[in-house]
């Protein structure tokens, strides 16, 4: 492969310029806090020469030890903002508990609890920032033609051309050399026919090819098997599409027993019991300061309007499909005058069982502010899908094949749907289908930061009021 031409460039930099990154920002925070802050009692004991190198010191091989065991990935070709945000979390978290339990054994440092709290949560948003800013950079960079890996893609089916559509946007970092494929009926297809499967060889010996992307069928397995053996020699990457793909196309979770591989249909980040111990931890933190906070505020002063224009609770509770379909009874402030259709007539625009203050609180979803009692109770999550009446649980989940699918995790306040604009009355089948759509796809994609990315869509369109919310 002496004549191939030399393509590789500065790719491998990537990592290190990430790490050099990280280390001066480390450096240059502690230093100015030093700096800044070394007059304060309080906050800083005088150092002596000796203590200050051995502090430094501390700082960086901390920075080394948790490095080693958690990786960004920032450089890899397809990675979303999210799971950065959610990675650099993480590691700030674990490096500031390694620095902080460094500084107390060596008695170099000793600060109080709530200046050493704000220093780790400037160091952490500083932190993110810099990882969020290189990535979209380094796309920026890819966009233009940098930094990119070349591909091959082996076979000409639907398949294929579902993994070029996929591949094709150049911020991943991918450049579609073309296909190679022996049937030729199938060369209409294909945006850059190559050649045929024999030829794949001879034109990895004069052109630079990074990765094989390979979605020939089973009964082809000699040629895959030569394929995977030829990639291994020539340090070319192989990735295998397998045939399933055309009868699913979604996320999917693959775990082993014993050496037998297990195809789950979907993957699900909730099965894991780390990521229900956060949830749950966020939900029962997050209403119990909603709870002796807002809600007893709201309360009184909702609760005499509600009183006052019409007669009736202040609460109105109902039941509703919970997680794997148990039911529970949903509270809320009574928006409606008391009538006999509640339980099975949703509101509809104009409804006139809505009074003055009912329309308001429903428009900035303040009727909903009672559901963190449900939270805390366990039978709802602050964000999930949104659960649904009975009798609309039983309809739905005759017509709609994955309705039922969305009760696999707890209801919420608030849900991916909701801020995806899929709100308010569903007049047909369809706009259900496209709601269950969303609860199935935040079922399937379920992060601790895109339930903040939620709450906080909720929170912006509660203040400046929602179209569909009647």
């Amino acid at each position: 492969m002496d004549t191939i031409e030399k393509k590789e460039g500065y790719g491998f930099l990537i990592d290190w310029i990430v790490h050099v990154g990280d280390i001066l920002l480390i450096n240059v925070f502690f230093i100015s806090a030093y700096v800044i802050f070394r007059n304060e009692e309080l906050v800083i004991s005088h150092l002596h020469y000796r203590e200050k190198i051995i502090a430094l010191l501390l700082i960086n091989l901390c920075y080394f030890i948790t490095a080693s065991f958690i990786r960004f990935h920032i450089s890899s070709n397809i990675v979303y903002i999210e799971k950065i945000v959610q990675r650099s979390t993480l590691f700030i978290t674990v490096y500031t508990i390694l620095i902080t339990a460094g500084f107390s054994v060596l008695h170099i440092i000793s600060i109080p609890f709530t200046p050493w709290l704000m220093g780790v949560f400037v160091l952490g948003t500083l932190f993110v920032a810099w990882h969020v800013l290189f990535r979209i950079l380094l796309k920026s960079y890819r966009r233009k033609g940098y930094n990119y890996r070349q591909v091959i893609i082996v076979g000409g089916g639907s398949n294929s051309i579902k993994t070029y559509e996929s591949l094709i946007f150049s911020e991943y970092g991918y450049k579609i050399l073309g296909f190679f494929e022996d049937d030729p009926d199938k060369k209409d297809n294909m945006p850059n026919y190559l050649g045929g499967l024999s030829d794949i060889k001879d034109y990895t010996q004069t052109t630079k090819v990074d990765e094989i992307f390979c979605s020939l069928p089973g009964s082809q397995e000699d040629v895959i098997y030569d394929l995977i053996h030829f990639s291994e020699k020539n340090m070319i990457r192989f990735h295998l599409i397998p045939e399933f793909y055309k009868f699913f196309r979604r996320r999917f979770s693959l775990h082993f027993i014993e050496s037998t591989p297990v195809l789950s249909l979907r993957y699900e980040p909730l099965q894991h019991f780390a990521n229900r111990f956060v949830k749950r931890t966020f939900d029962l933190i997050f209403s119990i300061l909603v709870l002796i906070t807002i809600f007893p505020i709201l309360y009184i002063i909702f609760g005499i309007i509600i009183k006052t224009e019409s007669p009736g609770p202040v609460f109105f509770k109902q039941k509703r499909t919970g997680f794997k379909g148990k039911e529970f009874y949903c509270y809320k402030f009574r928006s409606m005058q008391i009538n006999d259709d509640a339980n099975t007539l949703q509101a509809v625009q104009g409804d006139p069982r809505v009074t003055k203050i009912g329309a308001f609180m429903r428009r900035t979803s303040i009727d909903e502010i009672p559901q963190f009692i449900n939270v805390f109770k366990n039978d709802m999550s602050v964000v999930g899908p949104r659960p649904h009446m009975l009798q609309h649980t039983a309809l739905y989940s005759s017509i709609i094949d994955k309705f039922m699918v969305r009760h696999l995790v707890k209801p919420g306040i608030t849900g991916w749907a909701q801020v995806s604009g899929c709100r308010g009355e569903t007049k047909t089948v369809e706009e259900m289908e496209d709601r269950v759509k969303h609860d199935v796809w935040y079922l399937e994609n379920w992060t601790f930061f895109l339930d903040l990315k939620i709450i906080y869509r909720t929170i912006r369109n509660a203040v400046k009021g929602e179209e569909n919310a009647y």
